[in-house]
């Protein structure tokens, strides 16, 4: 059952010195040193001297079609981008992706792992239309506002190569979604300039943002990086633009990847990253150096595709550190802010950390402080969206 409790007691934001928070129409109004319980009111939430952190953030993620809640499904069809999307084609219906119970379940699941802010990609093509937007938007709503997603409008089978979908892409954006997709523009399409040109007179029209799966590798994908860098200058869409994955910049020389990542800083673009265990690692360093904004997701989570995730972004974070050899305190604590504090823009909460005005999004863990938590990965006790208790594991 969801309550809405009027301060938090007794946590340490960050893991230091234990706090109060006062809630108040969602957000955090005042933060004071603990008082004693005898003064708690009964809607008080007692914080047990948890460790508080930000909620988690998803960056990347797919709400809509997973088979979460159903019996096991055996991985099957084809391998390969194309053979994955042939067989989902194939399976969808039989299962009812997309439909509002697989959604909530999977954001249930997304929840009891800390997240509340998510920015999910939703499929539009012909055979399914703007329906699975508005699943996940029913979905949604059943949080009672505790959850916030921001849709993209996700191409999954290519715009060019699919006569209709760069209409429904319009359609949606029309609709209110926040940002459209791409995907491989010259591994799908075949056409990275055509595609890109859609992709970005439909932004330029509606004013939402762009989020481009980009898979290809090495010197094909830095050349769309290019392409996707002079657009983004061209139209002025400065920090409206997302990469997804990206792994050709872990590929290219250093000197090719520097002037790829000054370009972006420059324009804003951003980057998401699943931290795919078969590819080198985004260079975060580098990232940081150049001003270029990046997050973790879980992208699916027992689907079609594969039958792996949790929906623990945390998870992410971890498997990202671990294979980018993070070992330090201070480099965990800037790994822990990347899936947290940093992150919340990326649906549309510029200001989420735990300070007087920000909104009440919290999670508490049985953790020392920010390294401890990343490392050991406890269970999220409590998980707090938009001032309202969406998760108690000790209830």
């Amino acid at each position: 059952m969801i309550s809405r409790p009027t301060a938090v007691r007794a946590v340490r934001p960050w893991g230091g010195a234990p706090v109060d928070l006062i809630l108040e129409d969602g957000r955090i109004s005042a933060m004071s040193d603990p008082v004693s319980p005898d003064q708690w009111s009964d809607s008080d939430l007692d914080g047990q001297g948890l460790l508080a952190l930000p909620s988690i953030v998803n960056t990347h993620a797919y709400v809509d079609k997973s088979w979460w809640g159903l019996p096991w499904q055996s991985y099957g069809g084809e391998g390969g981008t194309d053979g994955r999307i042939r067989h989902e084609r194939a399976r969808r219906d039989e299962l009812g992706i997309p439909g509002v119970g697989i959604t909530t379940a999977v954001l249930g699941e997304m929840v009891r792992h800390g997240t509340t802010l998510i920015r999910s990609h939703v499929d539009v093509d012909l055979g399914l239309g703007l329906r699975g937007i508005e699943v996940v938007r029913e979905a949604v709503a059943g949080f009672g506002g505790g959850v916030q997603v921001e849709i993209v409008a996700f191409p999954q089978d290519g715009v060019l190569r699919r006569p209709g979908v760069s209409d429904l892409l319009d359609q949606a954006a029309a609709s209110g979604v926040e940002h459209i997709g791409g995907l491989d523009p010259a591994g799908i399409d075949r056409d990275p300039v055509g595609q890109l040109d859609i992709l970005f007179s439909i932004a330029e029209r509606h004013g939402c943002g762009i989020d481009i799966h980009l898979h290809d590798e090495f010197d094909l994908g830095a050349f769309q990086l290019d392409l996707i860098c002079d657009r983004t200058e061209a139209t002025g869409l400065t920090g409206k633009v997302n990469i997804a994955h990206g792994f050709a910049l872990a590929q290219v020389d250093a000197a090719r990847r520097r002037d790829l990542l000054e370009r972006m800083g420059a324009l804003g673009i951003s980057f998401t990253t699943v931290a795919p265990l078969r590819l080198p690692q985004l260079p975060w360093r580098e990232f940081d150096e150049a001003g270029v904004r990046f997050g973790f997701g879980t992208d699916g989570i027992r689907d079609l595709w594969s039958p792996y995730g949790t929906g623990d972004t945390l998870g992410i974070a971890w498997q990202f550190s671990r294979a980018s050899s993070v070992v330090r305190d201070e480099d965990l604590t800037h790994m822990v802010r990347a899936a947290t504090s940093s992150t919340g823009w990326f649906a549309g909460r510029p200001d989420h950390d735990i300070a007087v005005g920000c909104a009440a999004d919290l999670v508490l863990l049985d953790a020392e402080h920010a390294p401890d938590a990343l490392v050991r990965m406890p269970p999220r006790q409590v998980v707090i969206g938009s001032g309202l208790v969406l998760h108690d594991e000790r209830a």
